[in-house]
């Protein structure tokens, strides 16, 4: 494959929007990347909101490391310079930013943190997919509402989706034709059957999906095929770099002063299979801009986990869809509990959460867990969770400092059946959010925090320097048993 525009010169942009949840946004991007990668075009996807499945089908279009990109995490200006520095390092020819939900949807009725406000403020024009099931001429006066109801917003043009016939698609292009200058830039014809799986309120993740490859090849080849390549971009924004590159910001990692060469090159574990696959790229680079090796482990089929590590990360995922497999590895799930036993940092979050109860139910069928924490999950048929939060650090833990403000977010399904626990044991008070139980997240024990929030990096900076501090110290202790030190089982209680 031939790449072209490898340098900055030619760096264009677009943002990918929709009137609505479910338009058909990600079949676009998705297609689109595809088509644009076998053109020999080096793209750069982001995607915006917190989600990550999007993210990852397309990451696996574009070859390319997707980076959300969350206007309510880390705030808009944190979120200009990553999106700039992101360029800069990965000297791409094209970046593609699909939107989320409708296109002047956000967390209120002005639209703050909508996908048109981050057009706005990335100055990146829209290219509009719509949903055109049952609709003709209607569209047309959609695409024009959408340009009137803010004239800053610059709409380059449109994606007609579930076109039915060549006549449907006539009346379309007609109709769109009266209203000026917004032209039709490529369809997505009415498909027979669904090219993306889908589950709970979006797609099934691309890890669990075993026609993975030929679903991204079907539909680069549908874009190929119904999209103007040429013409949209031509229509994208070129994007001029600043002129000094963006610095990342400074992981502190509050270190020992005294500590060794040889132990502050951190390993820290991470489970990376079908039942763990939610991670942001952003928190991966965070932990390795602090200077930690990340090792990635899959849970369902390694005996046990790897030696040398310094601390243990488990993202969110479903859990659920392997809760045989989980509960089998029986060699595994031991050596997890014995490393926690003897003071190994783990921070999970949601599925990670999950993993370290004690079991799932699952119609009817009880599946054994790790059992860190004497809690039972279940699966519920909506969800109980859904949208951001905000926490308050208000217990000793390994990873934050009493005091401190944590933005996140929620999504699961999954509900707490039995817990032995109490309340007040939990660490962090939910400001905004549902949390684990009562208004409350965050369990702890030994140097493990479990929690059902999910936080970026770049809007909860002290999430990669708490965890690289805690590493450190675990390094640190351990290194002095294996000098031969007395001592009991590395066990912190906070820090």
């Amino acid at each position: 494959m031939t790449e072209h525009n490898t340098d900055n010169s030619g760096l264009r942009g677009m943002v990918l929007a929709g009137l609505s949840g479910g338009s058909g946004k990600s079949v676009a991007a998705v297609g689109l990347l595809a088509a644009l990668r076998t053109r020999g075009l080096k793209v750069l996807p982001f995607k915006k909101g917190p989600d990550y499945i999007d993210a990852g089908w397309m990451a696996k279009a574009a070859g390319a490391p997707c980076y959300n990109l969350d206007p309510y995490l880390p705030g808009p200006e944190q979120l200009r310079a990553t999106f700039f520095r992101h360029l800069q390092e990965k000297k791409m020819a094209v970046a593609l930013v699909e939107g989320n939900r409708g296109l002047f949807d956000g967390v209120n009725a002005s639209g703050t943190y909508s996908t048109a406000e981050l057009a706005i403020l990335l100055n990146l024009p829209i290219l509009l997919v719509v949903d055109c099931s049952k609709t003709t001429r209607t569209v047309a006066a959609l695409v024009m509402g959408c340009r009137l109801f803010d004239p800053r917003l610059r709409i380059a043009g449109v994606i007609l989706n579930q076109v039915a016939t060549s006549r449907h698609e006539r009346i379309l292009r007609e109709s769109l034709a009266q209203t000026g200058d917004i032209p039709v830039l490529g369809i997505i014809p009415r498909l027979a059957a669904d090219i993306f799986p889908m589950r709970h309120l979006g797609v099934t993740p691309h890890q669990e999906y075993k026609n993975a490859e030929q679903a991204v090849a079907t539909l680069g080849s549908m874009a190929t095929q119904h999209f103007d390549l040429d013409a949209i971009l031509s229509r994208m924004q070129t994007i001029t770099l600043p002129a000094q590159p963006e610095a990342r910001p400074p992981v502190a990692t509050n270190r020992q002063p005294h500590i060794s060469q040889l132990e502050s090159n951190l390993r820290i574990g991470v489970l990376r299979d079908a039942a763990f696959q939610f991670y942001y790229e952003e928190n991966f680079e965070a932990l390795q801009e602090g200077g930690a090796e990340l090792v990635m482990i899959n849970a369902l089929s390694a005996e046990a986990l790897p030696a040398g590590l310094h601390g243990l990360y488990i993202g969110g995922g479903f859990p659920e869809t392997c809760a045989q497999a989980l509960a089998d590895n029986h060699s595994f799930r031991h050596s997890l509990r014995t490393a926690i036993d003897n003071g190994l940092p783990v921070y999970a979050e949601c599925g990670g959460l999950i993993y370290l109860g004690r079991s799932i139910l699952l119609e009817g069928r009880e599946y054994p867990l790790t059992g860190i924490f004497p809690v039972t999950f279940s699966l519920a048929a909506k969800p109980q969770a859904h949208g951001y939060s905000i926490l308050s650090v208000e217990g000793e833990n390994s990873f934050y400092r009493q005091g401190l403000h944590i933005k996140g977010h929620e999504f699961r399904y999954s509900k707490v059946q039995e817990w032995s626990g109490q309340s007040r044991d939990l660490v962090l008070r939910m400001q905004r959010g549902t949390g684990f139980m009562d208004g409350r997240d965050g369990l702890v024990y030994n140097n493990v925090l479990a929690l059902y929030t999910h936080v970026l990096a770049s809007g909860t900076p002290e999430w990669a320097s708490g965890f690289l501090a805690a590493a450190s110290r675990y390094a640190h202790t351990a290194a002095m048993h294996s000098a031969g030190e007395h001592g009991q089982p590395i066990k912190e209680q906070g820090r």
